[in-house]
């Protein structure tokens, strides 16, 4: 795996360098502002499965998508009153949204299933690859089994991408916050950075996780 620090250089200069391994189908380690993200081009069928390969990712568990921008975001769920009030109070920030999948949208991506995870990263660098890439479909880059790596410790447990763009410690170092707004009442998936209490303000009354039955594709979510 080539290795791109991106402390020292020019940011555009290391987005302009992802987003060419983006391009020729490569599979890419980033930042973000929760924890390091592994991702690719979502129309190629290919690099999507070398995510699967090279994390040993079970095959039930979905990627989600990462966007630049609030507003590319929200073309992906038109008319959803609860994602527009979410992103208007939470992102760019560390909160996964899940939608209805498009049609648009490889179920190869969501393992199948007919939802969609979507994220807008606080971090400038992760936002300037994506403005350069369009967006991602990816999850943690870890080894499944292994912990999320924040840039804290060892990086021997990253998988074996084609280049790993590192920036030293993630600003956050926790996960981000999962809700599920693919029915009536949102539904926590894992409370991350933003808590249920944030949520509820925002929101309203918001399904807990420790009332629904366990499931692996909630605990799948990236």
């Amino acid at each position: 795996m080539r290795t791109l620090e991106a402390r020292g250089n020019r940011p555009a200069v290391v987005a302009d360098e992802a987003a060419a391994v983006v391009r020729q189908g490569g599979v890419l380690i980033f930042p973000t502002d929760t924890v390091y993200g592994i991702g690719c081009d979502p129309m190629r069928p290919d690099a999507v499965e070398r995510i699967y390969a090279l994390k040993n990712r079970p095959r039930g568990k979905p990627l989600s998508l990462h966007f630049a921008s609030t507003a590319e975001l929200l073309e992906y769920a038109p008319g959803s009153a609860l994602v527009a009030a979410a992103a208007r109070a939470f992102l760019p920030g560390p909160l996964t949204v899940i939608v209805a999948r498009p049609n648009f949208v490889g179920a190869n991506v969501t393992a199948g299933l007919p939802s969609l995870g979507l994220r807008v990263p606080d971090h400038a660098l992760c936002r300037a690859i994506l403005e350069r890439t369009g967006p991602l479909a990816a999850t943690s880059a870890n080894v499944s089994g292994l912990p999320a790596f924040t840039g804290e410790g060892s990086s021997a447990g990253l998988p074996p991408a084609d280049l790993w763009i590192d920036d030293g410690p993630t600003p956050l170092g926790a996960e981000s916050t999962i809700i599920d707004i693919t029915g009536a009442m949102p539904r926590l998936v894992r409370e991350g950075a933003i808590s249920v209490t944030m949520l509820e303000q925002v929101l309203g009354p918001i399904e807990p996780l420790d009332s629904q039955p366990a499931s692996g594709d909630r605990a799948g979510r990236p």
